[in-house]
């Protein structure tokens, strides 16, 4: 079986988006209103105060840090970071 090479972050690849409350700096990529696509890199895990504060709790698993959601939700009001379903 032959494995096709996934070529969509060639043709849109992720953005960085920065963290208004913390500075942590993530890759974005929103594929439509309903999905986004978040790389989380060793730098911006620890700066990130919701994931430091579910560490802290013992919590392993964290679903999104609210912050993020809020910088990314913005970045694509202010344009800044295209859905790419509406083009």
């Amino acid at each position: 079986m032959t494995v096709r090479p996934d070529n969509r972050l060639a043709d849109a690849p992720m953005q960085p988006v920065e963290c208004r409350t913390c500075g942590a700096r993530v890759l974005v990529r929103k594929s439509s209103w309903e999905q986004t696509s978040v790389q989380w890199d060793a730098a911006a895990a620890a700066r990130c105060e919701e994931r430091r504060a579910a560490a802290r709790a013992g919590d392993t698993f964290l679903r999104g840090c609210t912050n993020v959601r809020d910088a990314i939700e913005s970045a694509v009001s202010r344009g800044d970071l295209r859905v790419l379903s509406d083009t």
